[in-house]
């Protein structure tokens, strides 16, 4: 669920580092003191579930989270925190609703640091108040299309990819990648195309064809492939539930 997707950068007037081409709708960074531009596809089709203030505050609960994920939120919760070590420097690459932010800065604890981003005000804003109590954790509002020139032990990537049009899916992808150190992680927590007896597989395409349009996508094709197959990176993946989701481990080598 997500996690509002990414977007706007806020910050700095910089070149970005990156060579990969980016969505042709893409706005360019933005100066300092702008306000992030919302894309279309964000406005058009979750605007109702991560840019209105009043559906922000009905749906942030942890019920919610784990209705929506089969009851299946705290085993993928802890499926993405054993990737991480306490005292890691980590970012999580869009805001997430429920307790996972805060479970993953109560793991990392005052030794390490957590960066989320995200590209609306009102998930920032959101989100801040739920890690009001750890102060190595931050939150901020950037497009992760055009991350800094930063890099951490481990990038976060839970249930955003599956929201994200596919040109998205890559561009994404690879910022991530970039911002790994060597010897870090890149963890993806997401849908997996399930099992073709899957009992929820039906319905879950239903939700998909009705709510979530660019989800199918990781039914296509694998994280992986969207990432370009990277060769810095070693890879490897887990399914859960029957298949219906899947944990994708990026290391990069040395």
């Amino acid at each position: 669920m997500d996690y509002s997707d990414t977007l706007g950068v806020n910050g700095e007037n910089f070149k970005s580092r990156r060579t990969h081409p980016m969505p042709a709708q893409r706005a360019q960074p933005l100066a300092i003191g702008s306000a992030p531009v919302i894309p279309d596809y964000l406005q058009e089709t979750y605007y109702w579930a991560y840019l209105n203030p009043r559906n922000v505050k009905r749906l942030d609960h942890e019920w919610v989270v784990r209705t929506i994920l089969w009851q299946q939120h705290n085993r993928l919760t802890q499926a993405a925190i054993t990737e991480i070590e306490p005292g890691q420097s980590v970012m999580q690459s869009a805001c997430v609703y429920g307790n996972f932010s805060s479970m993953l800065a109560a793991h990392i604890g005052p030794a390490g640091s957590l960066e989320v981003i995200d590209v609306a005000e009102v998930q920032v804003s959101n989100c801040r108040k739920k890690l009001a109590g750890y102060k190595h954790a931050t939150v901020r509002n950037q497009d992760v299309l055009y991350l800094r020139d930063e890099s951490f032990d481990v990038v976060c990537c839970y249930f955003l990819m599956h929201e994200l049009p596919d040109d998205y899916k890559r561009g994404v992808a690879k910022e991530l990648l970039d911002s790994v150190r060597p010897g870090g992680k890149l963890v993806f927590v997401d849908y997996h195309k399930p099992h073709w007896a899957h009992p929820l597989k039906l319905i879950t395409s239903l939700v998909f064809d009705t709510l979530e349009p660019y989800a199918k996508g990781l039914w296509r094709e694998s994280i992986a492939t969207f990432a370009g197959n990277d060769a810095r990176f070693e890879w490897r993946k887990e399914t859960y539930f029957g298949g219906l989701f899947q944990k994708v481990v990026a290391t990069r080598k040395e």
